[in-house]
């Protein structure tokens, strides 16, 4: 792509990515469904991302309000730890009335309110493994979203525990990812618009909006259909629309991208800016017996690389990242947790996360053998209870944003969500103290318990 500085008055051109967040409407099961989307944006059976409907989440937060029950003194309760048996939960599912997770009790569709998956134990005696973490009593937020009633961070679901159980030989084989990326047609297109433009317009914004044309989603690793790929495009695009000005920050101290570059002294030419949402654990503690294990570190990093683009519309790692894009990746990693609670769609990511790394240290560490455990209903691809099904995101039309700055550049964000959860199964260190833990956590017999 040829970006040239012009005589013309300098603008700062962002081409970013409409934000595509969750919609829960079921393609499958019979047609089930619902009105809106959490986040606000609807996504319809071609998989062409819609722009933001803020009746549609009216109408689902006011459906989600219907269908709350009420929660037990104890589950409501804020701890450190709780505790959740998988054997109890297989047992539960295997019972179940229902085929879609959605409809299961919500103490088990949440996991009983855990938000962060921190330790896992194995109990060959009760033929059982326990996962662990903070958790609490959930509410729906003004978002529709089903977060924690004191902090605000959204809860685990069971339904992304089963698809991270269900694909976790693809995560190994390949890893879990989204990226979301202009098409070639696309950038040629751009290009020949470009070489006929003298100064920016709005006109200008429109018609590089027309010649970039939808950009095309790809997922692999997970059913794109499911509520697991979803958070993984939403966050992904989410991010985006922060670092291009296209949302207003919701936490201080994290500019957009866009403001970051106008206040520099230069631009950069011929490239764009690719960022990404990756793993970011610290090496597992275990016990000296292995029946123990803690997840430690935040979870996620922003991850950033320059990309040239041809005039063919071919793109082309550098292996490198400007500065101002590494800064402003490192500043939305710094702030992530905040931004966790602010937006519970990255919160959902990390929640993915543990999830996927729950899934791979169960495997290789070969747990199920040790507990003398079986969970087919919730672990099997063939088992009858299902995720819920929605349309799969596939594209998702460019939009521009247009800052005066210091020079012209024009920017087409790319990246994705990369999740290499075996890659962090396979780095751990022993501690003797996460066993302790694990000899005070163990009561047989129950679903959860604190």
């Amino acid at each position: 792509m040829s970006q040239r500085r012009r005589s013309c008055p300098p603008w700062l051109i962002a081409a970013g990515l409409i934000l595509a967040v969750s919609t829960i409407s079921w393609a499958g099961h019979g047609g089930g469904g619902r009105f809106g989307a959490v986040g606000g944006v609807s996504i319809d059976a071609e998989g062409v991302v819609a722009a933001p409907n803020v009746e549609a989440r009216r109408l689902l937060r006011e459906q989600y309000v219907k269908e709350f029950k009420p929660i037990a003194p104890e589950l409501n309760q804020p701890v450190e730890i709780r505790k959740i048996s998988l054997r109890a939960i297989e047992e539960a599912v295997a019972k179940a009335d229902t085929q879609i997770a959605y409809y299961l009790p919500d103490e088990i569709r949440f996991l009983a309110g855990i938000q962060r998956i921190q330790y896992i134990f194995v109990y060959p005696e009760e033929n059982d493994i326990v996962l662990a973490g903070p958790g609490e009593g959930w509410k729906i937020d003004e978002n529709a979203n089903y977060v924690g009633v004191t902090t605000g961070r959204p809860v685990l679901r069971l339904e992304d525990l089963m698809v991270a159980l269900r694909t976790v030989h693809e995560a190994r084989q390949g890893g879990i990812t989204v990226s979301i990326d202009p098409t070639e047609e696309g950038r040629v297109r751009y290009n020949e618009l470009m070489r006929g433009v003298s100064r920016f317009t709005n006109e200008t914004a429109a018609a590089i909006e027309k010649a970039m044309g939808p950009q095309r989603i790809t997922i692999t690793g997970v059913p794109d259909t499911t509520r697991f790929a979803r958070m993984l495009f939403c966050s992904d695009y989410h991010m985006k629309r922060i670092a291009m000005k296209l949302d207003p920050s919701p936490v201080k101290g994290l500019p957009s991208y866009v403001d970051m570059l106008k206040q520099g002294r230069s631009v950069p030419a011929n490239m764009m800016p690719r960022w990404w949402l990756a793993c970011n654990y610290e090496p597992l503690a275990k016990s000296p017996d292995g029946l123990a294990w803690e997840i430690r570190g935040p979870g996620v990093k922003v991850m950033t690389e320059d990309e040239l683009i041809g005039n063919d519309g071919s793109v082309k790692g550098t292996g490198k990242a400007n500065p101002t894009a590494q800064k402003w990746a490192d500043l939305m990693t710094a702030k992530y947790d905040e931004l966790s609670v602010k937006e519970p769609v990255f919160g959902e990511l990390r929640n993915l996360m543990d999830l996927c790394v729950v899934a791979a240290l169960i495997t290789k560490e070969d747990m199920l053998a040790k507990a003398k455990l079986e969970i087919p209903a919730i672990a099997a691809k063939g088992s009858k209870m299902e995720p819920s099904y929605w349309h799969a995101p596939k594209t998702v039309p460019t939009q521009v944003s247009a800052t005066r700055g210091s020079g012209e550049v024009i920017i087409t964000a790319s990246g994705g969500v990369e999740i290499t959860s075996w890659q962090v199964a396979d780095k751990s260190v022993e501690n003797a103290a996460v066993g302790e833990v694990r000899a005070k956590s163990a009561k047989a017999g129950s679903l959860w318990w604190n």
